[in-house]
């Protein structure tokens, strides 16, 4: 069982570096590969880094392989996510984007591969992951890997709901 991470104004002020993320592959990964240390938009940044390894992956994989993968995405992130959140002080630091780019997997999985379904899907999958709707911002309160990762995932849900949604009425508007 995982404990909760410690949270506080001193905490938030450690900002990771390229020597911090190369010390540890936990701390790679967590940060998903460097996108995480963008100055701006650290989240968005990580959700856009998830697309060229999404394309590069897709060829391999099924949807069912897609769904077993990010099951495994999943359980690392807990862990990294755990680990350098630990470090950093925080438990959802800001260059943390692992659980973005795991959650938008999930979405671009049941999308149509397009780069408007595509832009739709990153455009819904950050506004739902900031908002946090009903039940993500109970999750969001969980200080620890699991915490970190399931809030994302919640998001992704929601994003997928209004995405499939928007594709059964398209489907019904064009005749097929």
């Amino acid at each position: 069982m995982t404990r909760d991470l410690p949270v506080g104004p001193a905490s938030a002020l450690k900002s990771p570096t390229v020597r911090f993320i190369l010390s540890d592959p936990a701390y790679f990964i967590a940060c998903g590969f460097g996108s995480g240390l963008s100055p701006k938009a650290p989240g968005t940044a990580g959700s856009l880094a998830a697309i060229p390894f999404f394309l590069l992956l897709s060829p391999a994989l099924s949807r069912g392989e897609w769904l077993v993968f990010i099951g495994l995405a999943f359980a690392v992130g807990v862990a990294v996510c755990e680990k350098t959140g630990r470090a950093l002080g925080v438990a959802d630091h800001g260059a943390i984007v692992w659980d973005e780019m795991v959650a938008l997997w999930l979405v671009l999985v049941f999308v149509p591969a397009r780069w408007t379904w595509w832009a739709a899907a990153v455009v819904l999958f950050r506004l739902f992951d900031i908002w946090k709707p009903f039940p993500i911002g109970y999750v969001d309160r969980i200080k620890n890997g699991f915490g970190v990762m399931a809030d994302d995932i919640g998001a992704a849900l929601y994003a997928l709901a209004v995405l499939r949604a928007a594709l059964v009425l398209a489907h019904r508007l064009h005749g097929g």
